[in-house]
């Protein structure tokens, strides 16, 4: 293995001897990365396998005024929006960051404590998880693309309520619009459930590669980084979901049909 890389998992907690993670994960990853299966994270031996969904993201009420809008456009507008209470509360709202052409974007539910003080998403401890899990991808964060569901931060850092998810909806889609990345990250089970509009768990929504939209792009799911700082147990699975966001892309890369 790669030096570099070795550093990277060792700062994602990832235990980077084959020995020491169970026989059949490991056996997994390794032959879906020989044949270049795109589908790592699947189901165990036995398990049926859950057929790709397709989903059409609900437009907020917000998406007539923004969809022609340009970059700095976009971000004045998000930048004085009162359509929902988050305003109130709010020290900044948080628009995103990265490269705005990228081929990348990882898509958070909404910014926190940090995020709303400094005005860019995942610059807190999640956000550092996050670089790591980035470089463990070989890519560097001015590489991707990086926003949330919400542009403000919920009170107390609690779930996004629904209206709140519909008033920032519109920004978001053009978003991912003016980005038009190769596929989508969606960075935990709020984000995911809001870009899907789904109630399912997270555990059914990794390991697939859902098309998001009319335009069918490509969208994974991955644990949020918050999440494996509170449960470090889980790490090894997040590789697998970055193994499989990994090849997902690289066959895009190459051309194949990811999606049925």
């Amino acid at each position: 293995m790669d030096p570099r890389h070795a550093a990277y998992l060792e700062a994602l907690g990832v235990d980077v001897y084959v020995r020491r993670v169970p026989a059949g994960d490991a056996a997994h990853a390794q032959a879906a990365l020989r044949a270049g299966d795109g589908d790592v994270a699947g189901p165990a031996v036995g398990e049926s396998r859950p057929q790709p969904a397709t989903v059409r993201p609900a437009s907020g009420d917000t998406a007539g005024a923004v969809a022609t809008l340009g970059w700095e456009e976009l971000r004045a507008t998000v930048a004085t929006c009162e359509r929902c209470q988050l305003h109130a509360t709010r020290t900044q709202t948080v628009f995103g960051a990265g490269d705005r052409s990228a081929r990348w974007m990882f898509i958070g539910e909404a910014p926190g404590a940090d995020e709303d003080r400094q005005g860019e998403p995942f610059v807190g401890r999640a956000g550092q998880l996050l670089t790591s899990m980035l470089k463990a991808l070989g890519l560097r964060r001015e590489d991707v693309y990086i926003t949330n569901v919400l542009k403000c931060r919920p009170p107390g850092n609690r779930d996004p309520r629904p209206e709140e998810a519909r008033s920032c909806r519109g920004y978001l889609e053009r978003q991912i619009e003016l980005v038009d990345p190769a596929v989508i990250v969606a960075v935990g089970r709020i984000a995911a459930q809001n870009l899907l509009e789904t109630e399912n768990a997270l555990a059914k929504l990794r390991g697939r590669v859902h098309a998001l939209g009319d335009r069918r792009r490509p969208l994974v799911v991955i644990y949020h980084p918050a999440y494996l700082l509170r449960s470090p147990g889980e790490k090894r699975k997040a590789w697998l979901d970055l193994l499989h966001a990994k090849q997902v892309f690289q066959r895009l890369e190459r051309g194949e049909q990811v999606l049925p």
